[in-house]
């Protein structure tokens, strides 16, 4: 169990403690058999000579956490069409360059995409960003919640969890028992499989990052680091949002919180 622990926090970040080994036998066992492993210990024996590859990402796709939904929290996107939206739009304007017009907005940890799907909303719904163009990145470690946020595709029960009715009718179209996100919303949405412990060079600049109920699973030194990384991919005064129940207070960071939000920063260095 130490070196499955081991593993996931040298691949993932997460920090999983001891109590946790319920989470970890309950997850990892029932795909022993498709793994053709006959047990844990021979489970940690093969990610100590292999880890990467397939198995290490399947171990890692079945240890995080993909729990998701509409406009989750609420809070979050309200700030982003009353608080982030404005004042971007607002140096936009001040700023009278072509680059400025555009308007790029990553959700790291996505999951199965409801998160992007709902900041695609709050754009389309934002009259004033019409006229930007906007790019949306949803990325995930997981390879399997990727695919799902890729599709589109959602079941009856997911979309009943936070969406609305007047949001369904506009944004989705029904495809037998699922609904399927329509074209328009899906311009200018991408979607990658991301570690944020291992970013590409490449990645960015964004004005906003929506990184929420991540941090929780992190040490203070991977916070540290993740939120290094984050800053470096995001543009001067750039906006970070993170779950409510995550800070950055008592971390070497280089953001700031907003006033009058819940879990809203903006980047000050």
């Amino acid at each position: 169990m130490e070196a499955i622990r081991g593993f996931v926090r040298n691949r993932a970040g997460i920090s999983l403690g001891a109590d946790k080994d319920y989470l970890v036998i309950s997850r990892l066992e029932p795909r022993l058999s498709g793994w053709h492993l006959p047990s844990l210990d021979k489970l940690a024996e093969r990610l100590r000579s292999q880890p990467t590859g397939s198995l290490a990402n399947d171990v890692v796709a079945a240890l995080t956490t993909n729990e998701t939904l509409w406009f989750r929290d609420g809070k979050p996107f309200e700030a982003l069409r009353a608080v982030i939206l404005p004042d971007l739009l607002c140096r936009r304007d001040a700023g009278r360059q072509q680059s400025a017009r555009r308007l790029a907005i990553w959700s790291a940890a996505c999951a199965t995409g409801q998160e992007v799907y709902s900041i695609a909303m709050t754009l389309q719904d934002t009259a004033a960003v019409r006229d930007c163009q906007v790019s949306i990145l949803g990325s995930d470690i997981c390879e399997p919640a990727v695919a799902r946020a890729r599709s589109g595709r959602y079941t009856q029960f997911e979309v009943q969890r936070g969406l609305s009715i007047q949001h369904l009718v506009r944004y989705f179209e029904q495809n037998g028992n699922d609904w399927c996100v329509r074209p328009e919303l899906r311009a200018g949405v991408a979607f990658r499989t991301l570690n944020l412990l291992d970013l590409p060079a490449g990645l960015g600049p964004f004005d906003a990052v929506f990184c929420r109920n991540v941090l929780i699973y992190f040490d203070i030194d991977v916070k540290c680091q993740v939120l290094a990384a984050i800053a470096a991919r995001l543009r001067p005064g750039g906006y970070l949002v993170l779950g409510g129940a995550e800070t950055t207070l008592g971390l070497a960071s280089p953001f700031a919180s907003v006033p009058d939000t819940t879990g809203v920063y903006r980047k000050v260095r």
